[in-house]
């Protein structure tokens, strides 16, 4: 019987162990996480969600605060339109962050960063690109391209010196996604180095309306393999969403795929940045504790813990001091909803706002608890502890339980 480690990706001559950890944001995927991964021959990510919110937190810098001191005269005012990110401190942000992983990596395999178009931060293209070419200028292995089409991001990195060097893969939920970006990038002559087929059953954003239950990941995986044979196109096909065991992962890796991108499980990992008392609430999840919603603010169905703190919070917009979700026009459908409930119940000094979910604050805060669909098996994963608690694990436990495992058997961690 064939496990994980009977197979490899393979990036021209170079091999690896056919694991590849999302990029999950903000700081969930953390660079500790990410440099496991790429210690024990695999793929890590590294997410560039709110980066300078980020390197506060580990780097001390004061991007937040001093953006922040910037704008505060307008934090009560209800038009976002001046509140602009300064692009040298987004490059700088993502040149610290970047090169302080690259600097620690060690092992055989390789560090991604998944790079959201959906963070539109009030000025989509100017802050993409430069978070873009940024990533690139400090040696990264490889960009993800992640939350939306991304039809321009391969002509911004097009002029930068390692544009053709770095590995460039994008996320889709479908093979018409995948056509719309192959056509709008064929002047290029630059294919992506691999594709991720993201199914319904991932966490956090999808690539689906509120119908997801319709749609299968095999189903579309086959219908992209069918396709690039068709066209005689060889681009790498890494599955992505309710891959939770390693037989899972061989499911797919035997009929084509090049590798598996998994997540759910690394999320109670004690590498992974969710704080230990917000694992637990994974671990005690239920099925129908999970839901998939319209809170989010970019306009994507969004999975998710119904108990997440920050669902019906009617706490005031933050985006003096973040506004990653700003439209090029200042926009944010939170604010909308927020300034609609503020005008009906001017009286209530703490007002629930139910429509949307100011996700910038409530990501910073881990407020917002993504999950993928099987989270509620997490607690078969591991051990529980005298006071009723679950042991969280380390990140090695689980890539070798995906990469040596079969007949879907789960190890359990040691008993602490």
């Amino acid at each position: 019987m064939k496990c994980v480690d009977d197979f490899r990706l393979r990036f021209g001559k170079r091999e690896l162990v056919p694991i590849m950890i999302g990029g999950m944001g903000v700081d969930i995927s953390t660079a500790a996480l990410a440099l496991e991964a790429a210690r024990l021959g695999g793929v890590g990510h590294i997410s560039d969600a709110m980066l300078p919110t980020v390197t506060d937190r580990h780097y001390k810098t004061k991007f937040v605060s001093s953006k922040l001191k910037q704008y505060k005269i307008n934090v009560l005012e209800a038009d976002k339109s001046i509140v602009q990110f300064d692009l040298g401190q987004v490059a700088e942000a993502t040149h610290l962050h970047v090169r302080k992983t690259m600097e620690a990596k060690r092992g055989e395999g390789m560090i991604f960063i998944n790079c959201m178009e959906k963070l539109t931060m009030n000025s989509p293209r100017e802050t993409l690109r430069t978070r873009l070419c940024s990533a690139l200028d400090e040696g990264i292995d490889g960009i993800t391209l992640a939350a939306g089409l991304h039809l321009g991001s391969f002509t911004m990195m097009k002029s930068h010196p390692r544009f053709r060097d770095a590995k460039l893969g994008i996320i889709v939920s479908s093979l018409r996604a995948l056509q719309l970006f192959l056509r709008k990038n064929a002047k290029l002559n630059r294919l992506p180095d691999y594709v991720v087929v993201e199914g319904p059953l991932a966490g956090g954003h999808l690539g689906f309306g509120m119908d997801w239950e319709k749609y299968d990941l095999r189903s579309i995986v086959n219908e992209i393999q069918a396709y690039l044979v068709a066209e005689k196109l060889d681009i790498p096909l890494i599955p992505a969403g309710g891959i939770f065991t390693g037989s899972d992962a061989v499911s797919f890796l035997a009929t084509g795929s090049a590798a598996v991108q998994v997540a759910t499980r690394f999320t109670v990992a004690k590498e992974c940045g969710i704080p230990l008392k917000v694992q637990q609430e994974y671990f005690k999840a239920s099925e129908q504790d999970i839901e998939v919603n319209m809170l989010s603010p970019t306009g994507y169905p969004m999975r998710m813990l119904k108990k997440s703190p920050g669902i019906g919070s009617g706490i005031r917009p933050n985006c003096e001091a973040f506004g990653y979700i700003l439209d090029g026009n200042g926009n944010c459908s939170y604010i909308d909803a927020y300034n609609r409930e503020m005008a009906l119940y001017p009286e209530i000094r703490k007002i629930s706002v139910k429509e949307k979910m100011c996700l910038c604050t409530h990501m910073r805060n881990y407020d917002c608890w993504t999950c993928g669909h099987l989270t509620y098996r997490l607690k078969d994963t591991t051990r529980r502890n005298p006071d009723g608690s679950y042991q969280s694990m380390a990140a090695e436990h689980i890539f070798h339980d995906y990469q040596y495992s079969t007949e879907h058997k789960i190890a359990l961690p040691p008993e602490i």
